[in-house]
């Protein structure tokens, strides 16, 4: 047998291979892979042994097509924010790591566009499963055709349709009321907000919790406050440009997520407002972005990480016919940080 030598002349080893080194059948090998039970425990420590040994990497399409499955995954994502989607593929790719299956990354321009095809989508692309995020993870029409097609899949950060699909959440509505808290708990009394694309539902739920402090404060609560952004630096920039040139500009601003905050940091300095001596900014997520800008800006943790991961491990545990969790909740953080601070005189 071997002892902990790869193959020679850089070969990739076999099923063979491995049968030949560990002496037993092929399909013995095999049924070890695929954690097959009634192998006894020497055989499979054996075989587990040999394959470690010879570097043996199982081939995921040849056994997809033994079980007519492909073992991919989707991660289905329309978010504009870069940052975002990266700690999603970070969570869901974490969570596969030493798993048989793959994740397929599958960016769309516009969710609503193609919803009634959801399922042609899915079929076309070979999935076993498919993880969705906003705004997906809330269109009803997807969430029915796939429920209607029995296709398994997960949700992340949905706000509405509780009934359709085991869920990833938190509360975007607790959480955008503790940052307004805060910034009012600084002194402010004229505050801002930038909303995110009005097609995500977390953009409402957010603009909800801002108005729930407000009013409970005594503050002035109109529409006239808010900015619609799109969930990226560029509309970020610009909104906050609107909202700052105004005569009674606001001594705080609220974006609903870390892009667009970093671009009112930026539309700040344009004007020559120093930031926070004259305008306090916050944002929501708590993504890298927020962590490289300076100031670096105060925002909320959102655990995309944690759900993405979290998300993950349900599918796989859908597919694999293990238990599964229907719902998690999230906890949530308000992380102070440079970019907020007392209300000016």
């Amino acid at each position: 047998m071997l002892a902990g030598r790869p193959m020679e002349n850089g070969r990739r080893a076999t099923i063979v291979d491995v049968a030949r080194e560990a002496e037993v059948s092929i399909k013995t090998v095999s049924r070890v892979l695929n954690d097959a039970p009634n192998v006894r425990p020497k055989t499979r420590e054996a075989v587990l042994k040999v394959a470690a040994a010879l570097d043996y990497q199982p081939n995921v399409m040849a056994q997809g097509l033994v079980g007519r499955r492909s073992y991919l995954l989707g991660l289905f994502y329309e978010n504009p924010s870069p940052n975002y989607v990266v700690e999603l593929q970070q969570g869901a790719l974490d969570r596969l790591h030493g798993e048989r299956y793959r994740l397929v990354v599958l960016p769309v321009e516009q969710v609503s566009a193609m919803a009634d095809n959801i399922l042609s989508f899915v079929r076309a692309a070979a999935l076993d499963g498919i993880v969705l995020t906003p705004p997906a993870s809330d269109n009803p029409t997807v969430l029915r055709r796939l429920s209607e097609a029995s296709f398994p899949f997960v949700r992340i950060a949905s706000t509405t349709l509780p009934e359709l699909g085991p869920r990833n959440i938190t509360d975007d509505v607790g959480a955008a009321r503790l940052m307004t808290e805060y910034l009012i708990s600084l002194g402010h009394r004229r505050i801002g907000m930038i909303k995110g694309d009005p097609t995500h539902p977390s953009s409402e739920a957010r603009r909800l919790g801002f108005s729930q402090a407000l009013a409970a404060a005594g503050l002035p609560n109109g529409e006239e406050q808010v900015e619609q952004g799109m969930f990226t630096f560029d509309s970020g920039l610009q909104a906050a440009g609107r909202l700052l040139r105004r005569k009674n500009r606001p001594t705080a601003i609220f974006a609903q997520n870390d892009d667009m905050a970093a671009g009112a940091i930026m539309a700040a300095h344009d004007l020559g407002l120093r930031v926070p001596g004259d305008v306090s900014i916050a944002g929501f997520d708590d993504s890298a972005i927020a962590k490289v800008v300076w100031p670096r800006v105060t925002t909320i943790h959102q655990p995309v990480f944690e759900m993405a991961q979290a998300a993950t491990d349900m599918l796989v545990n859908m597919l694999e016919v293990r238990p599964h969790l229907d719902v998690l909740d999230h906890p949530f953080t308000l992380v102070p940080r440079q970019s907020t601070g007392s209300a000016p005189g």
